[in-house]
């Protein structure tokens, strides 16, 4: 039996990152052994992963990853179960792990990427990266959603307290990092609807026409106004929902589209993401 002493317990922390208390556990159980003590202490976070997997997980952060030269790019949500850990070391860096595994590997579902190996070590799979913070934090851990984006040129924005990102996809020959993030903050504080009015049923824009008809003759307006009254206020609803209308916060005398237009790009789709809402 090796040795077990300080150096070598601390030796192991540093390599798993569990508490050292469970390291010294996990050296004596192995008399000494630190590759058998690594699988105790990786079977033993797994077994903390299956005993929380039915708690809710109603809190996260959402992370991205944007690798420039294959032109691909991914946005995705990371769920635990309560708010100091959002913010915390290892829960960020799971987090950035998982999205760039989406970006690496192409997983067709949540399922698939957790059972996919894990990019920054072959040898084990996704879900024991997983698996071994669930072990150091204590909490349920998941992959909530994600989406992979491919082609083009590719701006991200995630707000401070991690809980909404944005991930923006354009074409042009060259890019501006900044105004793309700037246009992915003002997403991110506007939450469009969605991109061109073009989304937008026409079922849905006569709906508001004639909520706004309705409101003009209501109040008295001439009937020789009404319609033009309620065609305003469909550009004004429009031009607050859809994001190439909408004035850009930083500049609102131009739309976003126009921004757009002025540094040669092309939009092409945007994903915005809050944790815990649908979509």
């Amino acid at each position: 039996m090796s040795a077990i002493t300080a150096g070598v317990v601390k030796s192991l922390r540093d390599r798993t990152n569990a508490p050292m208390m469970d390291c010294k556990e996990a050296l004596v159980e192995a008399k000494g052994d630190v590759e058998a003590a690594v699988a105790i202490l990786r079977k033993k976070n797994a077994a903390i992963q299956a005993k929380k997997g039915e708690r809710e997980t109603a809190e996260g952060r959402i992370a991205f990853h944007i690798d420039p030269a294959a032109k691909v790019a991914s946005l995705m949500e990371v769920r635990c179960e309560s708010g100091p850990v959002i913010n915390s070391e290892h829960f960020v860096s799971l987090a950035n792990d998982l999205v760039a595994q989406v970006v690496v590997s192409n997983p067709e579902s949540l399922e698939a990427l957790v059972a996919q190996p894990f990019h920054k070590d072959p040898s084990r799979k996704v879900n024991d990266r997983i698996a071994d913070v669930v072990g150091l934090i204590r909490e349920n851990m998941k992959a909530a959603k994600f989406v992979r984006l491919q082609g083009g040129h590719f701006g991200s924005y995630i707000h401070h307290d991690g809980t909404v990102g944005v991930l923006i996809q354009v074409e042009g020959a060259k890019t501006d990092e900044q105004i793309l993030r700037d246009i992915c903050m003002h997403i991110a504080a506007k939450n469009p609807l969605v991109a061109v009015r073009e989304e937008i049923s026409k079922d849905i824009i006569d709906k508001e026409f004639q909520i706004a008809r309705d409101a003009a003759v209501a109040s008295g307006k001439p009937a020789n106004i009404v319609e033009k009254i309620a065609e305003g206020k469909v550009k004004t609803w429009l031009a607050e929902n859809v994001l190439l209308e909408q004035p850009f916060i930083k500049e609102e005398k131009k739309t976003v589209g126009e921004i757009l237009n002025g540094a040669g790009l092309k939009f092409v789709r945007f994903v915005r993401y809050r944790v815990g809402e649908l979509s």
